[in-house]
């Protein structure tokens, strides 16, 4: 069993039975969905869900619920789907042929039909939220898929800029990435009786988004592919402007900064440079205080020890899975 699968047991084990079944439903309703659009788009979004890594979002909707109930599965299927519409639709702007070491939909069946699925997504994820008859729910997955666009079009502005600050890049981490941990936070607690806590829980998910996502850039240079299940080096490639890079050409004046011309042979050699800077540290070392910073705020929450250890245990995890 290797580490990340072990944290994902702990995280289960002090779910209790009931997180287990709940994620089983979710796993159920994410199929069911995915194959009731016709046989073109019910192919490649089932595809898609099979790929979709450890489900972390529907985790965090029900650790933050007092109990679990069918509002709530909509809820964890909602976000979920929401989170695999924007790989899709990332993989179509960045021509990617690999997502999680598999095959993109937009390498196997082209732009067209990856964005029809990303579009399949998106209105499914909403439709089940809308299921649930609760408008403050709909509104915290809209406000998230808002974010979401707008951290979206700032990557692309941002991108080959050499003048991107870390200001800058930690707010287009809130946005596309740390808005959806949030929401899933937001919705176990609206869903799961704990109304009053929303406000925190969501800024413990915020918190343990933006490590996420500073810890994956981090492992976007220091690899290897067969962990990543992308080339070495795909965010200087595409022209995405991340920490270790920001950090980096601060410390190193002389690194070239990548341009449009850049191969593989040159990304690996960037990365090896971005390494030797000691830039990595700094950034997992930024990315460990937003993982405390989320753990102070369950720690100050009124909540019995067994929830409280399970959101724990996940604000870990997410360091371990870039150990």
């Amino acid at each position: 069993m290797n580490t990340t699968q072990a944290q994902l047991g702990a995280v289960l084990a002090a779910g209790g039975p009931e997180l287990t079944r709940l994620l089983e439903s979710t796993e159920s309703r994410l199929a069911e969905v995915a194959e009731a659009h016709g046989a073109e788009l019910a192919g490649h979004a089932t595809d898609t869900l099979l790929a979709g890594g450890k489900r972390l979002r529907p985790m965090l909707v029900f650790l933050c619920a007092n109990h679990g109930d069918d509002r709530l599965v909509s809820a964890a299927a909602a976000v979920e789907l929401l989170h695999m519409a924007s790989l899709v639709h990332d993989d179509v702007l960045d021509c990617a042929a690999l997502r999680r070491g598999r095959p993109t939909v937009f390498a196997r069946g082209g732009r067209v039909a990856a964005t029809a699925t990303g579009d399949l997504l998106f209105s499914r994820a909403f439709a089940e939220l809308a299921s649930t008859g609760d408008p403050d729910a709909v509104r915290a997955l809209s406000q998230a898929s808002s974010a979401l666009a707008r951290g979206e079009l700032m990557q692309r502005a941002d991108a080959w800029r050499a003048d991107v600050t870390p200001e800058r890049y930690l707010e287009r981490c809130r946005l596309k990435t740390a808005s959806l941990f949030e929401a899933s936070c937001r919705l176990g607690a609206l869903f799961g009786e704990r109304p009053a806590l929303a406000g925190a829980l969501g800024r413990f998910g915020e918190q343990i988004g933006l490590a996420f996502q500073m810890l994956d850039d981090v492992l976007d240079v220091s690899g290897p592919a067969e962990r990543t299940g992308k080339p070495r080096g795909t965010d200087l490639l595409d022209g995405t402007v991340t920490l270790p890079l920001i950090l980096a050409l601060r410390t190193d004046p002389g690194l070239a900064r990548p341009d449009r011309s850049l191969g593989p042979d040159g990304a690996s050699e960037i990365c090896d440079r971005i390494i030797a800077t000691g830039a990595l540290a700094q950034a997992r070392g930024e990315a460990l205080g937003h993982v405390a910073e989320a753990k102070a705020e369950v720690e100050a929450l009124e909540l019995p020890a067994e929830p409280k250890r399970a959101l724990e245990l996940v604000a870990d995890g997410v360091v371990e899975r870039y150990a």
